[in-house]
């Protein structure tokens, strides 16, 4: 008979201790899949995020910070506040970003009078609308669309007139205001001309004017809370404009978002790091649970162990019984590891990470397949020798 029709049979005939063994390992892969999954999940959302989220580079005053907030909703902080940046520094600080890139020696396809960043200006207002306390961020349309790219008007217009004022969908909510509705910014007239599609970040609570408006209702002329900076171009030196404005303009503090995007990797990272740690451990203990599975089969099949030798079986092809018993079990793990690794990952990581989006990974099913069988053979070595080892004697003698 075939050897591989010989182990066939011995699962057929064992199936619960080969499920039994195929559980522990479905166990140990469903963990290590679920959490690759979710800290693939987690860490395509954070670059999302930063990408979405973010500019180049943010300056802001090098002190003093402002209370954002909605009704009695406090939205934390931000570096803004009483010590303004003076308006007059921007082409300054224009200048220098497109100097340090043109030096970096990236910026080909750009003329020598071309801007290559986007500078978008913006001040922001604590007010009363509607006798609720909400933030009012004056800016500049054109600019600040070229940043924040993931903005989507889910009503009306985008904001284009002095007199119009564009809402996050919370802030309309929140203060009851829908598309032509007036409104008065400290005694200024305005009229709701759009509202933004909800996008999980502080501008669905906010109230956007331009900037010329809300500097003149606020008697802020001349003055701004903060400026992003979008480079137009790849592999930006964006760490060494945020050194060169810092070093050469005083009273602001420009600040890299790649600083911010390494901070949270590394705490990504660190996250990652524990998970890892007990999908180990998950290991460990699905490979134990072969390991005694195995060896209850080995003492269970002595006898039959002992035939196969007397008929002339070799050692090398009872440990190859084994293994390939080994193989099955993993084949059978890696399957249903996999897919249940990829459920535990839709029901788990929104929990962990709030809003992520879980997509299954084909590719991982590879990944399963291979760890869940290199675990079963490795598991299954040392019952799998032990079987080679058995004398016809002794098996005979254990009947």
């Amino acid at each position: 008979m075939k050897l591989y029709r010989i182990v066939l049979n011995d699962v057929m005939r064992r199936k619960k201790r080969v499920l039994y063994a195929a559980f522990g390992v479905v166990v140990a892969t469903m963990t290590v899949i679920g959490i690759l999954t979710i800290s693939n999940a987690g860490q395509s959302k954070l670059l999302d995020q930063l990408e979405k989220y973010g500019p180049n580079l943010t300056v802001s005053p090098a002190i003093n910070s402002i209370d954002m907030q909605m009704g009695d909703l406090s939205l934390g902080q931000l570096s803004y506040g009483e010590n303004y940046i003076p308006e007059d520094i921007l082409p300054e600080i224009q200048q220098i970003a497109d100097s340090e890139i043109r030096a970096s020696g990236i910026a080909a396809g750009f003329g020598p009078d071309e801007k290559i960043s986007t500078l978008a200006p913006k001040i922001y207002i604590n007010t009363n609308i509607n006798d609720v306390k909400v933030t009012v961020v004056g800016i500049d349309p054109m600019e600040e669309r070229k940043v924040k790219t993931w903005w989507v008007i889910a009503e009306g217009e985008y904001l284009a007139s002095s007199n119009q004022v564009m809402l996050g969908k919370v802030a309309a909510d929140t203060l009851g205001l829908k598309i032509g509705d007036q409104v008065s910014l400290n005694g200024t007239n305005v009229t709701v001309a759009g509202i933004l599609a909800e996008s999980g970040s502080n501008d669905d609570l906010q109230v956007f004017a331009t900037l010329a408006t809300t500097q003149t209702a606020f008697a802020k002329e001349g003055f701004i809370s903060t400026a992003d900076i979008r480079a137009l171009c790849n592999g930006c030196p964006v760490e060494t404009i945020a050194d060169a404005i810092n070093s050469n303009i005083a009273g602001v503090r420009a600040v890299a978002v790649q600083a911010v995007a390494a901070a949270e990797m590394g705490m990504m990272n660190k996250v990652n790091t524990f998970m890892m740690t007990l999908a180990g451990i998950t290991l460990l203990v699905g490979a134990f649970g072969v390991i005694n599975t195995m060896m209850a089969s080995v003492n269970e099949r002595i006898r039959d162990i002992g035939i196969m030798r007397a008929v002339g079986a070799s050692r090398n092809q009872i440990l190859k019984v084994f293994i390939y018993e080994a193989i099955i079990i993993g084949v059978i793990g890696g399957i249903f590891g996999y897919l249940l690794g990829t459920l535990l990952a839709y029901i788990v990581g929104p929990i962990i990470f709030d809003g992520i989006q879980i997509a299954y990974i084909l590719t991982y099913l590879p990944v399963s397949l291979g760890l869940a069988t290199l675990l079963a053979i490795v598991a299954t070595s040392y019952p799998a020798f032990r079987a080679a080892k058995v004398k016809v004697a002794d098996s005979f003698r254990s009947m």
